[in-house]
């Protein structure tokens, strides 16, 4: 249970990973790039039934470990793994697309000043929901929903270059609010879990990811239990043709839902989660029915 409790927070890391690959790339291609990203990442699963099952033999065979012992001592690669990633992530990858989280603000400030805007971009201070303060210490009449405070100077029409759409400077502004993130508050926070948009999509997660990994956990003991006659290595590829799918399929039905949503909008790709959700319960049901001693099944 111990070692489950410490697998299962290394495996939240895929909930931050989808967090900062969605900030690199714009929604009409965000579902392909997130699809991409956890695809190769729950492509692990199957890669560690390749993988860990041929380390264990080795430990056994050629260093003469006790399998008691060599099952322990065959985490020694993954730790390396996941140690080297880490400190990778850290010091290679930039926090946001402009660079420094901290930083966040000064490339919208900067590309405002590009298109004639000029002004000061900073953290609204406080929470979300208190009011932009001035600079005369007076409250701004606009609501801080908006994300950032701004001081705009003239010119009121923004210079626009050939390939960019004509917008005004108050649209220009309000986009620019919203590219800069602050913390929310717990209430904020809260509001938006428990929101029925965010409730709807954890139920979805909860059926198919929550179930890939509960089958992943049993499918290499269901293989050798069935099939005593595949071994552990032979059992451990069956095993790995489950977590190897997500190579190709889960980055296709982000294409798929990148090729939806200018067409149909959010809605599409909701009803693209929906239908896939179903079709996947249904193959699931028809599996449950089939026999499980054939390998056919």
């Amino acid at each position: 249970m111990a070692l489950r409790f410490f697998v299962g927070i290394l495996g939240g890391s895929f909930v931050p990973c989808q967090v900062w690959s969605t900030g690199f790339f714009d929604k009409n291609v965000v579902g392909t790039a997130n699809a991409l990203t956890a695809g190769l990442g729950n492509a692990g699963g199957g890669i560690t039934y390749f993988l860990m099952p041929a380390i264990f033999d080795s430990l056994v065979d050629r260093q003469g470990l006790t399998p008691h012992v060599a099952w322990r001592v065959s985490f020694i690669v993954p730790f390396i793994c996941i140690t080297v990633t880490a400190i990778g992530l850290l010091v290679l990858c930039p926090d946001t697309p402009t660079g420094k989280w901290s930083e966040r603000h000064v490339a919208t400030q900067q590309n405002l000043a590009s298109h004639g805007v000029s002004g000061n971009v900073v953290d609204v201070p406080g929470e979300l929901s208190d009011r932009v303060t001035t600079g005369t210490d007076s409250p701004s009449n606009e609501s801080t929903e908006k994300k950032v405070g701004f001081e705009a100077t003239e010119p009121k029409q923004p210079n626009l270059y050939g390939h960019e759409a004509k917008i005004g400077q108050q649209e220009m502004l309000d986009t620019a609010r919203g590219e800069v993130v602050v913390k929310p508050s717990f209430r904020e926070a809260m509001k938006v879990v428990l929101s029925a948009q965010t409730l709807v999509l954890a139920g979805g997660y909860f059926c198919s990811f929550g179930g890939e990994l509960a089958i992943n956990s049993v499918l290499g003991a269901y293989y050798s239990k069935n099939f005593s006659d595949l071994g552990q290595r032979g059992s451990g590829s069956w095993a790995a043709m489950f977590g190897l799918l997500n190579v190709v399929f889960r980055p296709l039905g982000g294409v798929a839902s990148d090729i939806l949503y200018p067409r149909t909008g959010t809605w599409g790709k909701k009803m693209w989660i929906h239908f896939v959700a179903v079709i996947t319960g249904v193959f699931l049901i028809a599996i449950g029915l089939t026999d499980p001693s054939t390998k056919n099944t």
